[in-house]
């Protein structure tokens, strides 16, 4: 009985893989767990002449008359940056190129930078479409939405009574 055990057992091992496939399928699998799958998204381990999308920070709030949002967009200027309102969807979209190139002696180095990125936020009916506004400051872009009048002051306190 003991022997029909141990042949039981050795039928469900798998047959010893070398040494260095064994290693390099470990290290493919380390690689993937970090990386993930294809080349990574980030701008250090991409090959130089892919894309790099940024998704900018940014952050939302609302007051009593206005909707305002900051986005953080180190580097970008004006002419970068496209803010457009339609069908109530806001979207922000921008892109930013470097490209440096140094010469000596002895070699010669081009490097291209490129990044793109696009985000859109649905517009509650309460935003005045003629009036948003939007400002580029030290790198934060600053989208300024003012509600609707009737909106402002819809706001109506209620009371709360103890029964």
């Amino acid at each position: 009985m003991a022997k029909d055990i141990k042949k039981a057992e050795l039928a469900q091992t798998p047959a010893p893989m070398d040494p260095f496939s064994a290693m390099r399928s470990e290290m493919d699998r380390a690689f993937e767990n970090f990386l993930g799958r294809g080349w990574p998204s980030m701008p250090g381990l991409m090959k130089p002449s892919d894309e790099v999308l940024v998704v900018p920070s940014m952050d939302i709030r609302e007051n009593g008359s206005e909707i305002v949002i900051e986005a953080e967009l180190p580097g970008m200027e004006e002419k970068d940056i496209d803010v457009s309102l339609s069908n109530g969807m806001l979207t922000i979209r921008g892109e930013k190129r470097s490209e440096e190139e140094k010469k000596e002696d002895n070699y010669h180095l081009t490097e291209r930078r490129y990044g793109s990125f696009q985000r859109s936020f649905r517009v509650p009916d309460t935003v005045d479409p003629d009036k948003v506004e939007a400002s580029l400051e030290k790198g934060v872009l600053h989208v300024t939405m003012t509600k609707k009048p009737e909106a402002v002051s819809a706001a109506k306190k209620i009371s709360v009574t103890q029964k």
